[in-house]
């Protein structure tokens, strides 16, 4: 049976952010007041809006404070996203300044004392007026600069804490940071709950953005860091996958390649809810025999998930018609759905968020990763690969899915075969082919290194790739030395 995380109490608020309730376990917890971090452009107030406007959805009131930008600036970025914000009650700054102003003169009190005094006054009044279900602050900085002192500060904070607790009012508090951070400790301190957005810069491609829920009191969250996406239509939050929540029972059985040598080699085949790494130098035909795996899943009504890094569709789908494997009418039938990543454009978290959707929603039985190469270079860091790819793999095996991982090696000849990042440790079958010089001809040669799940023949084969498709020959049992691509031939036994 499968297994999903604990549900959030029914009195949650939902947020309006896709992937975010599953992050809170369902929403936040009602009437309590919320900081929401990051820096400017980081998308605090498109989530601001989207939690406001599920509010209205659910037919809520929703009213938005801002204090840093203007009604026209708001609903400009509501128009680049589709949305209408009639729906929401607006409040903005400007409405009190007048009242400011006649106060600025005033010598018995200080004047930010004073403006901050004002201002408390007229929002509060607003919120008594309108008697919002939910209310957005948009900034904190600008109570911060009233304030001057972190005390009066934190007391402004406690007044509003308090003033909110008894009105059935669920409130966001945007902050970009730009303050001194024991200021925003006091803050967090105070909070209910706090959610981080960040966003870093890569050296090529576009910027990656995450979420991070520091603390929501009395809720079992799911921690750590969750990549998030803006894009037109508001955020997205792709939960960091957890595979131990995640178990589905299955037959184990061995898939096969439909080439009987190759089957030999595998023991029988690709078992079922295994991972398996094709490894070697470029051209030896990793990914022609990934797409022969993937051919032979669609002929037995199996459907498999195709990913390609390096290669366009065009060229991967031409190359298939080349040798006899119709990948298109497979992918007329939907048996396979082949996606060509840019690892510049897509994030980890919301690769495997992809790969988790489709397991989940259309019943994919095979995942082919072409090639991990192109995945690396979605990664920040090798140690990040390593645990998302652990993370991945575990739960496409509890899934009963057979995954594919195309890894290709630095050079072409020899035993000194360089890979960018060794996880050979992680695959359960590691596959592996070799170029070897023979007669004054280029040979491909194919084996089996490990196969945890059953046994394996330890032999190496002749690989060929024809206009027919791929050929698996006997073993070649008259070279000596045939991975360090320069192989001697074993002089027959004396009769």
């Amino acid at each position: 049976m499968a297994t999903h995380p604990p549900q959030a109490p029914q009195n949650s608020c939902q947020t309006g952010v896709e992937g975010l309730d599953d992050v809170l376990r369902g929403g936040l917890p009602r009437n309590r007041l919320y900081l929401v971090l990051g820096e400017p452009g980081v998308g605090k107030t498109t989530l601001a809006l989207q939690y406001l406007l599920k509010g209205a959805e659910l037919g809520e009131r929703s009213l938005y404070i801002t204090l840093s930008e203007t009604k026209a600036e708001l609903n400009q970025v509501a128009a680049s996203h589709g949305w209408n914000l009639d729906s929401i009650e607006l409040f903005e700054l400007s409405a009190v300044e007048s009242k400011m102003e006649q106060s600025r003169d005033s010598t018995f009190f200080s004047p930010s004392e004073v403006e901050l005094n004002q201002a408390t006054k007229a929002i509060l009044e607003e919120v008594e007026r309108y008697k919002p279900a939910r209310v957005v602050f948009d900034s904190l900085s600008e109570l911060r600069l009233m304030a001057e002192t972190a005390l009066r500060y934190r007391r402004q904070i406690l007044h509003l804490k308090q003033y909110f607790a008894g009105r059935n009012c669920t409130v966001l508090l945007l902050d970009d940071g730009t303050a001194d951070r024991a200021a925003d400790d006091q803050v967090e301190s105070i909070a209910h709950g706090v959610i981080m957005l960040t966003k870093t810069a890569p050296d090529y491609g576009v910027a990656r953005r995450q979420l991070h829920v520091r603390k929501i009191r009395g809720v079992k969250f799911r921690e750590g860091n969750h990549d998030l996406l803006m894009q037109t239509g508001g955020l997205v939050v792709f939960p960091r996958l957890v595979a131990a929540e995640h178990h589905t029972a299955f037959n184990r059985e061995a898939l096969s390649s439909g080439i009987p040598q190759m089957d030999a080699l595998l023991g029988g085949g690709i078992d079922r809810g295994t991972s398996t790494v094709f490894m070697g130098p470029a051209g030896t035909g990793k990914s022609t025999l990934a797409m022969t795996f993937a051919h032979m899943a669609a002929t037995r009504g199996e459907k498999t998930l195709f990913f390609t890094f390096d290669e366009t569709l065009g060229v991967l789908l031409a190359r298939a018609r080349e040798l006899g494997i119709p990948v298109d009418a497979h992918r007329e039938k939907g048996l396979i759905q082949v996606q060509q990543i840019d690892p510049a454009e897509i994030s980890p978290g919301e690769l495997a968020f992809r790969i988790r959707e489709a397991v989940q929603r259309d019943q994919i039985r095979m995942v082919v990763i072409d090639s991990l190469n192109g995945y690396l270079h979605a990664m920040p860091d090798e140690r990040h690969l390593t645990l998302q790819l652990h993370e991945l793999l575990s739960f496409l095996n509890q899934q009963g899915v057979s995954s594919i991982l195309v890894l290709t090696q630095q050079g072409v000849m020899g035993t000194a075969m360089n890979s960018p990042v060794d996880l050979t440790y992680l695959a359960d079958s590691v596959v592996l082919l070799r170029y070897f010089e023979s007669m004054g001809a280029m040979r491909q040669a194919v084996s089996v290194m490990k196969k945890r799940s059953g046994g394996h023949e330890r032999t190496i084969r002749e690989f060929i790739i024809s206009p027919t498709g791929i050929q698996v020959g006997e073993p070649l049992k008259g070279f000596h030395g045939i991975f360090s691509g320069v192989p001697s031939v074993i002089a027959p036994p004396h009769a």
